[in-house]
């Protein structure tokens, strides 16, 4: 298992705009959350050990935000020809099973995870109200393998910051994952 970091992109930046299609093929995109007071962007796939040791405990956190109106996203950047696991197919599997009670978008051509700088999975990216990013950074310290039970200890007091209007989190660790399987030729900069 190769472990790779958040590229932890410069808090303030714009929620990065996208049109992706979600597993029932609705088009979703950061205009549909502009009501909510904010949005979470996880770039996921169905494979990574790292999401999968995450998965309930990350449904269960989302499951709670929701409540209070944080608008959620799973994005699935991975190239399906070399892991067809992370098909829109099996994505949907994987939402079914979980329970998902948010859209799981497919990025085919890996342009939202590059505007993003997006570079493993997990990797979160929390915007407050007026969509600006006030963290990115690791959902807790629990990693397969480190017998750190999975709170969401570090994901929960970020959204508790921006719903009770407390600012930005000093302490932001960088997210840790597999890479993002990037199509031949088509790896970022900033990722290789």
């Amino acid at each position: 298992m190769v472990m790779t970091a958040s590229t932890m992109l410069a808090l303030g930046t714009t929620a990065p705009d996208f049109n992706l299609p979600d597993i029932d093929g609705n088009i979703v995109s950061v205009a549909d959350s502009k009501e909510a007071p904010a949005l979470l962007v996880i770039f996921m796939c169905n494979h990574c050990p790292f999401v999968k040791h995450v998965l309930s405990g990350l449904v269960e956190l989302i499951n709670d935000y929701q409540v209070k109106g944080v608008a959620v996203v799973g994005i699935n950047s991975n190239d399906v020809e070399t892991f067809p696991e992370d098909r829109p197919e099996m994505m949907a599997k994987v939402a079914q099973q979980a329970g998902f009670t948010f859209p799981y978008l497919y990025d085919e051509n890996q342009e939202v995870a590059k505007a993003y700088r997006a570079a493993c999975t997990p990797d979160f990216f929390l915007f407050n109200k007026e969509r600006r990013l006030v963290y990115r950074g690791q959902m807790d310290g629990s990693r397969p393998g480190n017998d750190i039970p999975v709170t969401g200890a570090d994901l929960r007091a970020a959204l508790d910051c921006i719903l009770e209007e407390k600012g930005v989190l000093a302490e932001q660790k960088p997210s840790i994952g597999c890479n993002i399987k990037w199509k031949q030729g088509n790896e970022p900069e900033y990722a290789q």
